[in-house]
């Protein structure tokens, strides 16, 4: 299944970079729990190949909206559980199953925890309360901001860009009271999101390393006609916007 998003990725998009400093803090053993902001769809594609890079030890689940999952129920298949976001039985409900979830060592919970789409650039974020909460139903854990943000560069395709914040622990974060715990969740989410931006608004590849890489050049007519070009001045085309023109 993660084949199937890995090949849709690379159709759709020039790559997905991490910033090196933003490699996440992978713990020998879980429970974990990541939080992100949520600034677009691409977001649970970014998640399957993240945490198939990053964490194939675990077992990976993630809330989402209910009335999504059953539109693309493919997601079902791979962890994802329905959670009714305007209600408090569905609130509820994501406190019960995200506890069951993180009483075993081996898995992660992957949260968008703005519980909406939101721009990057929108501060405050305004994160749900229920990443805070959980924190009380498994004080063992491990909890890691995740930055991530789109952008498009040179190519045809949009850039994926990740980083990981600061890892955190459950049982520390349980020594503050609920509004502190949420506003500490914000601001380190914040923070990595600042420096991710700054790395992006650089437009400087060095900045980054690429986790995957999709196809690079425009297609169609245009691409080969320079492919063609190239051949017949015995170049080998390269189709990126930066290579030899032909």
């Amino acid at each position: 299944m993660v084949s199937t998003f890995r090949r849709y990725f690379t159709r759709h998009m020039n790559a997905l970079r991490i910033a090196p400093w933003g490699m996440p803090a992978v713990p020998p053993q879980g429970p974990v729990i990541v939080y992100s902001n949520h600034p677009a769809w691409w977001d649970a594609a970014v998640y399957i190949l993240v945490a198939d890079r990053f964490f194939p030890a675990y077992e990976s689940y993630a809330p989402i909206d209910a009335a999504m999952l059953k539109q693309y129920g493919i997601f079902g298949r791979i962890g994802a559980f329905g959670v009714d976001l305007e209600s408090r039985r569905g609130a509820a409900d994501f406190l019960k199953v995200g506890a069951e979830i993180l009483s075993a060592r081996n898995r992660t919970l992957w949260i968008t925890a703005q519980g909406r789409f939101g721009d990057v650039r929108e501060r405050p974020l305004g994160l749900k309360p229920g990443v805070a909460r959980l924190v009380e139903r498994a004080p063992d854990c491990t909890i890691l901001p995740l930055a991530v943000e789109y952008g498009f560069w040179l190519e045809r395709g949009a850039e994926a860009f990740i980083a990981f914040g600061e890892p955190m622990h459950g049982q520390d974060l349980l020594n503050l009271p609920r509004p502190a715990r949420l506003e500490r969740l914000e601001n380190e989410l914040t923070a990595t999101l600042d420096h991710l931006s700054a790395d992006v608004q650089s437009r400087d590849p060095a900045r980054f390393r690429v986790v995957l890489e999709g196809r690079a050049g425009v297609g169609g007519f245009y691409d080969g006609w320079r492919r063609m070009a190239a051949a017949l001045r015995g170049r080998t085309f390269d189709p990126s916007h930066e290579g030899r023109p032909s």
